[in-house]
């Protein structure tokens, strides 16, 4: 696998995955709100489970790494967005669950905030500093 390609993958997701963490630690009521609105539109969710394949296909299609290294995070990233986007699409129910206690945990909230950031600081750093 060509380095250059995992730099810039980690270039373009490091700074977007910070930033919707830090978005989500300093204006979480507002992300609730958001959440709630998403998994209550079928169009939104059906959208989101179609840009969420596209985004982890060509992830995956770009950077299918299994080496115990960093890049091994934006193989996951893409592994699991398929599959998060094929449970969208075909059963939103599963999604719209998940939301719910996301939205009713407050440590299941903040947590997932926190893992966007660290994964984006931890991308920003290979991608940027490295």
């Amino acid at each position: 696998m060509d380095m250059e390609t995992s730099i810039f993958i980690a270039k373009l997701l490091g700074p977007m995955f910070a930033l919707v963490g830090i978005a989500i630690l300093s204006k979480p009521e507002a992300f609730r709100a958001l959440l709630k609105e998403f998994i209550e539109s079928r169009v939104l969710m059906y959208l989101a489970g179609y840009l969420g394949l596209v985004g982890g296909l060509a992830l995956v299609l770009t950077q299918n790494v299994w080496l115990l290294d960093w890049r091994l995070i934006i193989t996951l990233i893409g592994w699991v967005s398929i599959v998060r986007a094929v449970v969208t699409i075909f059963q939103p129910q599963r999604i719209v669950s998940l939301g719910v206690k996301t939205m009713e945990h407050q440590g299941i909230f903040f947590g997932a905030a926190v893992i966007d950031l660290v994964i984006g600081l931890i991308l920003s750093y290979f991608g940027y500093l490295r």
